[in-house]
């Protein structure tokens, strides 16, 4: 669902790698049966870009934490068991990470039942672990936050940890190689204005961005949008005078240390990345469902700020975009919620139940 689970698993991969183990990436999706995987990521896309109300109405049902009984996704993950633990044991593998809802409730189905022997460690990449994250099932929880491992502490009753979220390296590197050509590219561009990330996701998904745009136009900014991998958005952004509207990015490390700050709608991947690299991250206009959830939970947790309007917008970045005091302390906050690899705590628990399957074998 989007590039976000993707960038996590493919840095996990990398860490595991370096650290001289090894990783397979599964899709989730392509493991269930009849193409139910597609139609649903065909239907979530359609959803959160043509209508957002009624994915909003759907993760009110289904995902958001609070009290009460809701309907799970577990009948439907566990269509995919039989796949992942032939996989599990054909790649010998020694844990399984879920960084994707449903992934942690198959595993933790297939855990409850002893159907799975291998031990699972859950990674939230979410600000909130809304309720098809959580299974009591799964051996472990990885959080971005304190809040949301509590959350699932009380849930679950399952062990869970706060290490932050998951960048590559490059993201808070002091300065990245290809910022200085970004620099010189807003320079030609716009010269004299400062340049702001508007972000859409991997998707183009977004509200009403043309008017935020011409709004940032307005007050002597340079909008920079990241359009994705919609082509249509990029062309209709890229007719507004002033707007400097992107396709895919491939080198997001440097476009993030040349920015000035990031106007976030979903409280993803882009907006921890932004927080790595030092760019303040302003909160406005958040899609429905986690988009929103998040995007509150990432401003009380004091890592960014929320704009309800457009006079809010302005004026916040009008603050932070500056060097200064609310500059400095807002990087500081974002850079703070770095705590610890989760990888560290993913090999503890596969050596932790090798070790158990050894003193079994012994005995």
């Amino acid at each position: 669902m989007g590039a976000g689970h993707d960038t996590v698993a493919a840095e996990l991969v990398r860490r595991a790698r370096e650290r001289g183990g090894d990783a397979v990436v599964v899709d989730m999706l392509a493991l269930l049966p009849y193409g139910l995987g597609h139609a649903l990521r065909r239907f979530y896309r359609g959803s959160v870009r043509h209508f957002p109300w009624a994915y909003a109405a759907l993760y009110r049902f289904f995902l958001r934490p609070g009290p009460g009984r809701r309907p799970s996704g577990t009948p439907l993950a566990r269509l995919a068991g039989g796949r992942l633990r032939e996989l599990a044991e054909r790649t010998d593998a020694d844990v399984i990470v879920p960084v994707f809802h449903l992934g942690a409730q198959l595993t933790g189905h297939l855990r409850a039942r002893g159907l799975l022997a291998v031990p699972s460690a859950v990674l939230v990449i979410d600000f909130v672990a809304h309720r098809q994250w959580v299974h009591p099932g799964n051996d472990q929880y990885l959080c971005l936050t304190d809040d949301a491992a509590r959350a699932v502490r009380r849930s679950t009753g399952v062990p869970a940890r706060t290490c932050g979220p998951v960048v590559h390296p490059a993201f808070r590197a002091a300065d990245a190689e290809g910022a200085v050509g970004w620099r010189r590219l807003f320079d030609r561009y716009a010269p004299g204005r400062t340049p702001v990330l508007l972000a859409s996701g991997a998707w183009g998904v977004a509200s009403h961005l043309d008017s935020t745009a011409r709004l940032l136009t307005g007050h002597g900014f340079l909008p920079v949008v990241l359009c994705g991998g919609d082509g249509g958005l990029r062309r209709r952004l890229s007719r507004l005078p002033g707007v400097l509207a992107l396709g895919w990015v491939t080198d997001m490390p440097s476009l993030l240390h040349a920015a000035r700050a990031l106007v976030d709608n979903a409280a993803g991947q882009t907006a921890v990345q932004a927080l790595a690299a030092g760019l303040p991250v302003v909160g406005h206009r958040p899609i429905p469902g986690h988009g929103a959830d998040g995007v509150r939970a990432m401003a009380a947790r004091g890592v960014s700020e929320t704009a309800e309007d457009d006079a809010g917008l302005v004026a916040a970045l009008r603050r932070l975009t500056p060097e200064g005091p609310a500059r400095r302390a807002r990087v500081a906050d974002g850079r703070a919620l770095f705590r610890a690899d989760p990888l560290d705590v993913v090999l503890a628990l596969a050596r932790t139940a090798d070790r158990a399957t050894a003193e079994r074998g012994g005995g």
